[in-house]
Protein backbone atom coordinates (compact mmCIF):
# COMPACT_ATOMS: atom_id res chain seq x y z
CA UNK A 1 0.00 0.00 0.00
CA UNK A 2 1.35 3.70 -0.98
CA UNK A 3 1.94 5.60 1.99
CA UNK A 4 1.01 9.55 1.94
CA UNK A 5 3.51 11.91 1.99
CA UNK A 6 3.90 13.44 5.17
CA UNK A 7 2.35 16.95 6.36
CA UNK A 8 6.46 17.55 7.93
CA UNK A 9 8.67 15.36 8.55
CA UNK A 10 12.23 15.55 10.66
CA UNK A 11 14.63 13.80 12.63
CA UNK A 12 15.18 15.40 15.99
CA UNK A 13 18.89 16.73 17.30
CA UNK A 14 21.11 13.82 19.41
CA UNK A 15 20.01 13.74 22.63
CA UNK A 16 20.48 12.11 26.24
CA UNK A 17 18.48 8.85 25.64
CA UNK A 18 15.70 8.54 28.02
CA UNK A 19 15.69 4.55 28.22
CA UNK A 20 19.73 4.19 28.32
CA UNK A 21 21.31 6.58 29.80
CA UNK A 22 24.67 5.68 28.34
CA UNK A 23 23.41 6.00 24.48
CA UNK A 24 22.82 8.75 22.42
CA UNK A 25 19.43 9.12 20.81
CA UNK A 26 17.43 10.82 18.01
CA UNK A 27 13.69 10.31 16.46
CA UNK A 28 12.72 10.44 13.05
CA UNK A 29 9.24 12.08 13.01
CA UNK A 30 6.06 12.40 10.65
CA UNK A 31 2.97 14.68 10.70
CA UNK A 32 -0.36 13.51 8.94
CA UNK A 33 -3.84 14.67 9.88
CA UNK A 34 -5.17 11.45 9.52
CA UNK A 35 -4.32 8.12 8.12
CA UNK A 36 -6.97 5.11 7.12
CA UNK A 37 -6.52 2.13 9.07
CA UNK A 38 -4.52 0.35 6.44
CA UNK A 39 -1.95 3.29 5.59
CA UNK A 40 -1.50 3.05 9.17
CA UNK A 41 -0.43 -0.21 9.34
CA UNK A 42 1.88 -0.05 6.72
CA UNK A 43 3.71 2.46 8.85
CA UNK A 44 3.27 0.19 12.02
CA UNK A 45 4.81 -3.09 9.73
CA UNK A 46 7.20 -0.43 8.93
CA UNK A 47 8.64 -0.06 12.25
CA UNK A 48 6.90 3.43 13.19
CA UNK A 49 4.57 4.38 15.82
CA UNK A 50 2.03 6.60 16.23
CA UNK A 51 0.80 8.94 19.09
CA UNK A 52 -1.88 11.77 18.11
CA UNK A 53 -0.86 13.16 14.67
CA UNK A 54 2.83 12.42 15.57
CA UNK A 55 4.41 9.45 13.97
CA UNK A 56 7.60 8.40 14.94
CA UNK A 57 10.33 5.83 14.83
CA UNK A 58 14.11 5.76 15.80
CA UNK A 59 16.72 7.45 14.08
CA UNK A 60 19.83 6.92 16.24
CA UNK A 61 23.31 6.53 14.41
CA UNK A 62 25.24 4.52 16.81
CA UNK A 63 22.56 2.53 18.57
CA UNK A 64 19.90 -0.12 17.27
CA UNK A 65 18.88 -1.40 21.31
CA UNK A 66 14.85 -0.24 20.25
CA UNK A 67 13.52 -3.30 18.39
CA UNK A 68 10.03 -3.39 16.90
CA UNK A 69 8.32 -6.53 18.56
CA UNK A 70 4.87 -7.83 17.11
CA UNK A 71 3.37 -11.31 18.98
CA UNK A 72 1.93 -14.63 16.87
CA UNK A 73 -1.46 -13.85 18.16
CA UNK A 74 -2.63 -17.61 16.98
CA UNK A 75 0.54 -19.12 17.92
CA UNK A 76 0.68 -17.32 21.67
CA UNK A 77 1.25 -19.46 24.28
CA UNK A 78 0.87 -18.00 27.85
CA UNK A 79 3.47 -18.70 30.28
CA UNK A 80 2.58 -20.20 33.95
CA UNK A 81 3.44 -16.54 35.21
CA UNK A 82 1.38 -15.02 32.92
CA UNK A 83 -1.62 -17.42 33.87
CA UNK A 84 -1.18 -16.42 37.29
CA UNK A 85 -1.61 -12.90 36.32
CA UNK A 86 -4.96 -13.29 34.71
CA UNK A 87 -5.98 -15.34 37.86
CA UNK A 88 -4.74 -12.36 39.48
CA UNK A 89 -7.17 -9.80 37.56
CA UNK A 90 -9.83 -12.09 37.27
CA UNK A 91 -12.14 -9.62 39.12
CA UNK A 92 -11.45 -6.79 36.23
CA UNK A 93 -13.52 -6.27 33.74
CA UNK A 94 -12.56 -4.50 30.13
CA UNK A 95 -14.64 -2.43 27.93
CA UNK A 96 -13.60 -1.30 24.49
CA UNK A 97 -14.40 2.16 23.27
CA UNK A 98 -13.65 4.79 20.78
CA UNK A 99 -11.03 6.50 22.39
CA UNK A 100 -11.96 9.35 24.44
CA UNK A 101 -11.27 11.74 27.22
CA UNK A 102 -13.04 12.48 30.42
CA UNK A 103 -12.25 13.91 34.13
CA UNK A 104 -12.18 10.28 34.97
CA UNK A 105 -9.60 9.64 32.83
CA UNK A 106 -7.12 12.72 33.25
CA UNK A 107 -7.73 12.45 37.34
CA UNK A 108 -6.28 8.45 36.43
CA UNK A 109 -3.76 9.69 33.82
CA UNK A 110 -2.00 12.70 36.39
CA UNK A 111 -2.31 10.14 39.78
CA UNK A 112 -0.41 7.52 37.83
CA UNK A 113 2.22 9.86 36.25
CA UNK A 114 2.60 11.10 39.86
CA UNK A 115 3.51 7.94 41.33
CA UNK A 116 5.90 7.21 38.22
CA UNK A 117 7.62 10.73 39.01
CA UNK A 118 8.04 9.46 42.53
CA UNK A 119 9.05 5.90 41.36
CA UNK A 120 11.46 6.25 38.39
CA UNK A 121 12.26 10.62 38.55
CA UNK A 122 9.99 11.70 35.79
CA UNK A 123 9.76 15.28 34.86
CA UNK A 124 6.79 16.07 37.32
CA UNK A 125 3.64 17.21 35.22
CA UNK A 126 0.18 17.35 35.31
CA UNK A 127 -2.55 17.17 31.85
CA UNK A 128 -5.91 18.69 31.12
CA UNK A 129 -8.52 17.52 29.33
CA UNK A 130 -7.15 19.70 26.43
CA UNK A 131 -3.66 18.70 26.79
CA UNK A 132 -4.80 14.85 26.99
CA UNK A 133 -6.56 15.28 23.65
CA UNK A 134 -3.56 16.98 22.11
CA UNK A 135 -1.19 14.15 22.87
CA UNK A 136 -3.36 11.28 22.36
CA UNK A 137 -6.74 11.82 20.23
CA UNK A 138 -6.08 14.51 17.49
CA UNK A 139 -5.87 13.99 13.93
CA UNK A 140 -8.57 11.83 11.81
CA UNK A 141 -7.88 8.03 12.71
CA UNK A 142 -10.45 5.63 12.68
CA UNK A 143 -8.48 3.12 14.14
CA UNK A 144 -7.87 4.79 17.56
CA UNK A 145 -9.96 2.73 20.15
CA UNK A 146 -9.25 2.47 23.95
CA UNK A 147 -9.60 -0.97 26.67
CA UNK A 148 -11.07 0.55 29.91
CA UNK A 149 -10.11 -1.67 32.75
CA UNK A 150 -12.66 -1.46 35.90
CA UNK A 151 -12.47 -2.69 39.61
CA UNK A 152 -16.69 -2.82 40.30
CA UNK A 153 -17.64 0.61 38.91
CA UNK A 154 -14.26 2.36 39.54
CA UNK A 155 -11.62 2.53 36.19
CA UNK A 156 -8.21 1.46 37.08
CA UNK A 157 -6.26 1.46 33.64
CA UNK A 158 -6.45 2.65 30.40
CA UNK A 159 -5.07 1.28 27.28
CA UNK A 160 -5.06 3.09 23.82
CA UNK A 161 -4.75 1.16 20.71
CA UNK A 162 -5.05 1.19 17.08
CA UNK A 163 -8.05 -1.52 15.75
CA UNK A 164 -5.79 -2.02 12.11
CA UNK A 165 -6.78 -3.86 9.48
CA UNK A 166 -4.79 -6.97 10.32
CA UNK A 167 -3.35 -6.37 13.76
CA UNK A 168 -3.85 -4.68 16.93
CA UNK A 169 -1.17 -2.06 17.50
CA UNK A 170 -0.59 -0.94 21.19
CA UNK A 171 -0.46 2.44 22.17
CA UNK A 172 -0.05 3.40 25.66
CA UNK A 173 -1.11 2.35 28.66
CA UNK A 174 -1.79 3.80 32.05
CA UNK A 175 -3.26 2.47 35.67
CA UNK A 176 -3.74 3.38 39.08
CA UNK A 177 -0.72 2.94 41.41
CA UNK A 178 -2.62 0.63 43.77
CA UNK A 179 -3.15 -2.02 41.12
CA UNK A 180 -0.01 -2.40 40.19
CA UNK A 181 1.17 -5.66 42.52
CA UNK A 182 -1.29 -7.72 40.31
CA UNK A 183 0.81 -7.02 36.72
CA UNK A 184 -1.52 -4.45 35.09
CA UNK A 185 0.65 -4.03 32.33
CA UNK A 186 0.93 -7.82 31.69
CA UNK A 187 -2.92 -8.05 32.32
CA UNK A 188 -3.10 -5.45 29.52
CA UNK A 189 -1.24 -6.78 26.87
CA UNK A 190 -2.95 -10.28 27.49
CA UNK A 191 -6.43 -8.48 26.93
CA UNK A 192 -5.03 -6.85 23.93
CA UNK A 193 -3.88 -10.24 22.71
CA UNK A 194 -7.57 -11.78 23.08
CA UNK A 195 -9.44 -8.89 21.68
CA UNK A 196 -6.66 -9.35 18.74
CA UNK A 197 -7.72 -13.38 18.59
CA UNK A 198 -11.03 -12.21 18.82
CA UNK A 199 -10.97 -10.14 15.64
CA UNK A 200 -9.13 -13.05 14.25
CA UNK A 201 -6.29 -10.13 13.41
CA UNK A 202 -2.56 -11.83 13.05
CA UNK A 203 -0.70 -9.64 14.84
CA UNK A 204 0.05 -7.34 18.13
CA UNK A 205 2.24 -4.89 18.19
CA UNK A 206 4.00 -4.01 21.76
CA UNK A 207 5.73 -1.22 20.42
CA UNK A 208 9.77 -1.36 21.18
CA UNK A 209 11.48 -4.52 22.74
CA UNK A 210 14.88 -3.18 24.59
CA UNK A 211 16.84 -5.18 26.14
CA UNK A 212 18.74 -3.68 28.62
CA UNK A 213 15.76 -1.53 29.82
CA UNK A 214 14.01 -2.91 32.60
CA UNK A 215 10.53 -1.06 31.82
CA UNK A 216 10.75 -2.27 28.05
CA UNK A 217 12.54 -5.68 28.66
CA UNK A 218 9.79 -7.67 29.79
CA UNK A 219 8.16 -7.39 26.39
CA UNK A 220 9.89 -10.52 24.75
CA UNK A 221 8.20 -12.80 27.60
CA UNK A 222 4.98 -12.85 24.82
CA UNK A 223 6.38 -15.85 23.03
CA UNK A 224 6.87 -16.83 19.89
CA UNK A 225 7.03 -12.74 18.44
CA UNK A 226 9.10 -11.55 15.88
CA UNK A 227 11.66 -8.94 16.14
CA UNK A 228 11.89 -6.27 12.86
CA UNK A 229 15.80 -6.86 12.28
CA UNK A 230 16.14 -3.39 10.69
CA UNK A 231 14.47 0.34 9.83
CA UNK A 232 13.70 -0.75 6.23
CA UNK A 233 13.78 2.17 3.48
CA UNK A 234 11.00 3.62 1.46
CA UNK A 235 10.55 0.63 -1.22
CA UNK A 236 12.50 -2.05 1.05
CA UNK A 237 10.44 -5.09 2.71
CA UNK A 238 10.45 -5.20 6.25
CA UNK A 239 12.79 -8.12 7.66
CA UNK A 240 10.59 -9.54 10.85
CA UNK A 241 12.08 -12.22 12.10
CA UNK A 242 10.26 -14.94 14.56
CA UNK A 243 12.16 -16.00 18.07
CA UNK A 244 10.17 -19.12 19.68
CA UNK A 245 11.23 -18.44 23.18
CA UNK A 246 12.32 -15.82 25.16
Amino acid sequence: MEIPSPELQFAEAPRPCSYLPEETASLEYRFYSGLSPGELEELVRRGWRRFGTTVFRPACQACRECVPLRVEVNRFQESKSQRRTRRKNAHIHVQLSPATVSAAHVALYNTWHLDMTERRDWKEQATTSEEYWGGFLSGRFPSAWEMRYFREETLVGVGLIDLLPHSLSSIYFYHAPDWRPDGPGTFSMLCEIDLARQRQLEFVYLGYWIRDCQSMAYKNRFVPHELLRSRPKEQAEPDWQRVEFS
